[in-house]
């Protein structure tokens, strides 16, 4: 009997910032490189979809504890909608529901009616979603053909920049907050002109603190592991601690270290007086990442091992 030959995992941590590539699931990307990197832990930082393409940061074990944080960070992406044309997804991977005349556009006005985006509005979550209701995700009840009541959601648009305008085809640069559904801001853009519309092609271009800059291609990561081995793939992969490079650091002696990782607070002399820090011993190892209490001690979140 021939057994299946199985390759072992590694303890790996770090972050890798791919470039994901239009035309696959944000899963089946991060399942493609946790086989690159023989992780034993892996996740990414909120989906893009099959269809959308650009920064998808990769967290690879412990760094799965920062991953939240990324989650919940602003994110930039570039978009360019279709005007006069509705489809059943709000994008140009679903089927086309209507047709409509697109109105004449002129460029000052199209950025008024976008400026009225700007800020926080609500939005009514598409049916191909992953949201879930009684624990199914949208996206199969309307594969089905069900169409369910979705309760509005607020967001927040930062920014909604008009880049250029070439009728029916708009693209945008938008600046928004998680959950923020860039298919439904199109189709109310549409809505809003009279004419419908629907999402053409969408590139992330930023995460928080991570961007363009230091992407990597599946190709690249697996020609790096052709070439280079694990050491080659490993010398891409970012520190935990970059994800909150925005946070200010707190450095602790050994003792006071122990006493933290046993989950208990800390008193810290001259510790941020609020907010979130990150934790570092005083060989700079990263610890983890910590919150200041009302009583000025230093509180661990979450904390990690390797």
């Amino acid at each position: 009997m021939i057994r299946a030959r199985h390759c072992a995992q590694r303890a790996v941590h770090g972050i890798v910032l791919l470039d994901k590539p239009a035309g696959i699931t944000s899963n089946g990307a991060l399942q493609h490189v946790k086989r690159l990197y023989q992780a034993r832990k892996a996740g990414h930082t909120g989906s893009l979809d099959p269809l959308a393409s650009g920064l998808l940061p990769i967290c690879l074990g412990e760094a799965t504890k920062i991953s939240g944080f990324l989650l919940g960070a602003d994110k930039y992406y570039r978009v360019s909608i279709v005007l006069g044309v509705t489809t059943n997804t709000a994008d140009a991977d679903g089927d086309i529901v209507e047709t409509r005349t697109v109105p004449a556009l002129v460029e000052d006005e199209l950025r008024a009616l976008l400026n009225r985006f700007v800020g926080r509005i609500q939005q009514v979550p598409p049916m191909y979603s992953a949201i879930k209701r009684q624990g199914q995700p949208l996206y199969r009840l309307a594969l089905q053909g069900l169409q369910v009541e979705r309760a509005p959601r607020e967001v927040d648009i930062l920014s909604l920049v008009l880049r250029h305008v070439a009728t029916p085809l708009i693209e945008l640069d938008v600046h928004c907050s998680k959950g923020t559904y860039i298919r439904t801001l199109a189709e109310d853009i549409g809505a809003m002109l009279g004419c419908g519309a629907h999402v053409k092609t969408l590139r992330r271009l930023k995460v928080g603190p991570f961007a363009e800059a230091g992407l990597i291609t599946l190709q690249e990561l697996m020609d790096l592991g052709a070439e280079g081995g694990a050491d080659a793939l490993d010398s891409r992969l970012l520190p935990m601690e970059t994800a909150v490079n925005h946070w200010p650091d707190v450095r602790l002696p050994d003792d006071v270290a122990f006493i933290l990782k046993r989950g208990q607070p800390v008193l810290v002399p001259h510790a941020p007086t609020q907010g979130w820090v990150r934790l570092f011993g005083l060989n700079s190892d990263f610890l983890g990442v910590g919150h200041i209490l009302d009583d000025g001690r230093v509180a661990p979140k979450r904390l990690v091992n390797y």
